[in-house]
């Protein structure tokens, strides 16, 4: 299973705006577009998560797939994305803990993508960040099953788990793919927690 092109590699932002909470408020064309583009594919995988938890589904805005979503899967609201080498650590989807709450970055995604003119200051690398890690988020558990299998390729080369839902790393034709629990922790031997033996990517 490919990860979708947002999540595939490091992102060549970075050569020119530091991935760093001072510069959370930088705001740009590039920016904007990373945005739009995670945040259209937010709603699109948010879509498709209705629909496996209930194929009856109907949910087509972000209250509905939140009061979808979170009854299903209630860690969704507390998953933390590591962007190891800038040491960001991002929540993107901890709005979720309130009753009716909504992610800021996709407040502020509607913003620009319908006032532009107005809200442009809004396309800011803090926005674009939790997007791309509200997508991670996402997609991990669309296809959970291949993400305990580490199965989902290529492996992103800027996000990662955190160390409460990491199982390991596996080795293949990608070299080496990133293992995610995401259920509550099994103890060691249950049929259902199987980390991979450890092995050396060559």
């Amino acid at each position: 299973m490919e990860l979708p092109s947002r999540l595939r590699c490091g992102s060549g932002l970075s050569r020119y705006v530091e991935f760093h909470k001072d510069n959370f408020n930088c705001f740009s064309i590039e920016i904007a577009r990373i945005l739009l583009a995670s945040a259209s594919e937010v709603d699109v995988v948010c879509k498709r998560l209705c629909k496996k938890i209930d194929a009856k589904s109907k949910a087509n805005d972000i209250h509905a797939y939140r009061d979808t979503i979170r009854p299903a899967f209630p860690p969704i609201a507390t998953f933390a994305v590591r962007f190891p080498r800038f040491d960001l650590t991002l929540s993107p989807w901890d709005e979720w803990k309130k009753k009716r709450g909504v992610p800021i970055w996709w407040s502020d995604y509607n913003k620009v993508k319908h006032q532009r003119d107005a809200f442009f200051e809004r396309a800011n690398l803090k926005n674009a960040l939790n997007t791309v890690a509200g997508l991670f988020v996402m997609v991990l558990y669309l296809y959970s099953e291949k993400a305990r299998l580490a199965q989902l390729v290529p492996p992103p080369q800027v996000l990662h788990v955190t160390s409460e839902h990491y199982l390991g790393t596996a080795c293949g034709q990608w070299r080496s793919r990133i293992q995610a629990r995401l259920t509550p922790e099994r103890r060691a031997g249950s049929p259902r927690w199987r980390p991979m033996s450890a092995r050396r990517c060559s």
